[in-house]
């Protein structure tokens, strides 16, 4: 037993080293920095200033619900398009069809995010390739800027997090017993009652999941607002990176991190009790 002990010790350590250093402490010490104000160069007191800061100006508060709005407004739109996607996959595709569907989902997440990107950039643009498409149809007179826009932004956030809805109904849908389906058919059933039934009741824990991690991948996205909304965008992170990057005023960027982590935590908390789900059954047997 001691020797068994020993070897799991030495299989986590690596992991618990991970954790430890690379969560655990810079979000302790993200804590600290948020609770206390500058009183002078180099001197420093419990403060809960920053907090206050964001209460009082109304531009931070805006952003933040607008944040969490299109995030959830995205989650739902992938949802909603991953779903028959996936259902596709696990259970109408065979062979080659089913992995050549797969490898399409893959394919974009084979380039970095900034690449992804910047292609819906070159493809939206005033000068890219839709607006001069538009014109040459004749649906359009002339070319029509279609990037810094919300619908833009939406476009962007579905297409990068599309894959991690894909993949957690992918596994509930094949776990359902196709004889379900049919003997639901035979009593009478018909489409819509199967699929509120019986495929939604079953696939729950995978759209949980898969929401929850859209969620927070959504929520926390830097690059693809930013650059698909320009200066428009009043997404969060960008406030965050301006108290840290621009104005060096780490106290408040770490406030306004705390901020956006008790957002994500309430709002998956929230999901997860409205749908009856457990976090750690979600994960498990997603």
């Amino acid at each position: 037993m001691p020797h068994k002990r020993l070897l799991l010790g030495l299989l986590m350590a690596p992991a618990l080293l991970w954790l430890v250093g690379l969560v655990v402490l810079p979000h302790v010490d993200l804590a600290l920095l948020s609770l206390r104000a500058r009183v002078a160069p180099g001197e420093y007191a419990p403060s809960l200033r920053q907090y206050e800061t964001f209460i009082e100006e109304p531009l931070y508060w805006h952003t933040f619900v607008r944040t969490a709005l299109m995030s959830m407004l995205a989650t739902g739109l992938t949802l909603l398009l991953a779903f028959p996607i996936a259902w596709t996959i696990a259970k109408i595709a065979r062979g080659r069809v089913r992995s050549m569907m797969v490898v399409l989902c893959l394919i974009p997440f084979w380039v970095s995010e900034t690449v992804r990107t910047l292609g819906w950039m070159i493809l939206l643009r005033e000068s890219g390739v839709l607006p001069a498409l538009l014109v040459t149809l004749g649906l359009s007179e002339q070319p029509i800027e279609m990037l810094y826009r919300d619908a833009t932004i939406l476009v962007g956030l579905v297409y990068t997090s599309m894959l991690f809805m894909v993949v957690p109904l992918i596994g509930a849908f094949e776990s359902l017993d196709d004889t379900l389906v049919e003997a639901a058919y035979d009593l009478g059933g018909n489409g819509w009652s199967i699929l509120r039934q019986i495929v939604i009741p079953h696939a729950a824990p995978g759209i949980v999941a898969g929401c929850i991690v859209v969620f927070m991948l959504t929520l926390g996205n830097y690059l693809t607002p930013t650059l698909l909304g320009g200066k428009n965008s009043l997404w969060f992170t960008e406030q965050i990176y301006t108290q840290f990057i621009t104005r060096f005023n780490w106290e408040q960027g770490a406030a306004f991190g705390f901020l956006l982590l008790g957002l994500s935590t309430a709002i998956v908390w929230a999901g997860l009790k409205l749908t009856g789900q457990r976090f750690g059954e979600v994960m498990r047997r997603s």
